[in-house]
């Protein structure tokens, strides 16, 4: 997979702004806030670009977190 930019993309910008509070977001949460499809590619991408994000399941659900570097 050839992962966009953040710099380039606007769907890879509207994700990380959802996430940017640093709170747990659904996938459902993301896409409809973000408007995008495809939320778990979209944070491949972004974590390709170099950022920390934790995803954890509840039930059926998946929730994402953007998180600080370590280090």
């Amino acid at each position: 997979m050839n992962a966009a930019t953040l710099s380039k993309s606007d769907r890879l910008k509207r994700v990380l702004r959802v996430l940017r509070d640093r709170r747990e977001h659904s996938t459902w949460a993301i896409s409809r806030k973000a408007r995008v499809c495809a939320v778990s590619a979209c944070i491949s991408e972004i974590r390709a670009a170099g950022k920390h994000i934790t995803c954890k399941r509840r039930g059926d659900r998946w929730f994402y977190q953007l998180k600080t570097k370590k280090g």
